[in-house]
């Protein structure tokens, strides 16, 4: 875990953007830190935390959605918070089974079902997480753009206005030269994540 202190150091230099990977410290940190701080859930969200993510208060985004199961519980459970609640669709560009994501070629019909059917949720964006290799590849990247420039054709919806998360502490660089919006580097500037205890 990333103690509020961190957060709270890169807060006073003028970052307001955080990301945290999972639900309870997201909640414990998200009560620590001033309430204009911008939060992104990036970690894998099962439907029966959904209300615990939704009861943060300063909660941004979830990047994380990636099936119409998890995009109708939070759509639901928005209604009964009479909240609205951005989305990014996580698409697993790598095709490695220990990812979540949708597949690709499922990722447009993810987004006309939160456009058409989710009326709390607002489309944000798209999300995916490279392979995890030593050296940046592109191909995960480029199959994001891929999956962006079909949302655009098929459903009309202009994408320069959404987000692209893409790009982590180990090939950001290469990210953002293909026109990622949005890195995850929380390695790089607060260093490894400790391991879990079990």
């Amino acid at each position: 875990m990333k103690p509020a202190e961190m957060v709270l150091e890169a807060y006073k230099l003028g970052q307001r953007h955080f990301g945290e990977n999972y639900v309870q410290e997201l909640v414990v940190k998200s009560a620590e830190v001033p309430s204009d701080v911008r939060w992104h859930f990036i970690g894998h969200l099962q439907s029966n935390k959904c209300r615990q993510v939704l009861g943060v208060k300063n909660l941004y985004v979830v990047e994380t959605v990636d099936s119409k199961k998890l995009a109708n519980n939070l759509n639901r459970i928005c209604g009964e918070m009479k909240r609205s609640l951005m989305v990014y669709v996580q698409v697993n560009t790598s095709g490695e089974t220990q990812k979540f994501g949708v597949p690709p070629e499922n990722c447009v019909g993810l987004v006309k079902h939160i456009v058409t059917e989710c009326k709390n949720l607002d489309f944000g964006g798209l999300m995916t997480i490279g392979d995890y290799s030593p050296t940046p590849k592109p191909d995960c990247f480029e199959r994001l753009l891929n999956c962006s420039k079909a949302v655009e054709t098929d459903l009309k919806i202009d994408m320069k206005t959404k987000a692209l998360s893409m790009g982590m502490s180990a090939d950001f660089e290469l990210a953002i030269e293909m026109g990622s919006t949005s890195v995850r580097v929380g390695s790089a500037l607060f260093g490894a994540r400790p391991p879990k205890k079990e």
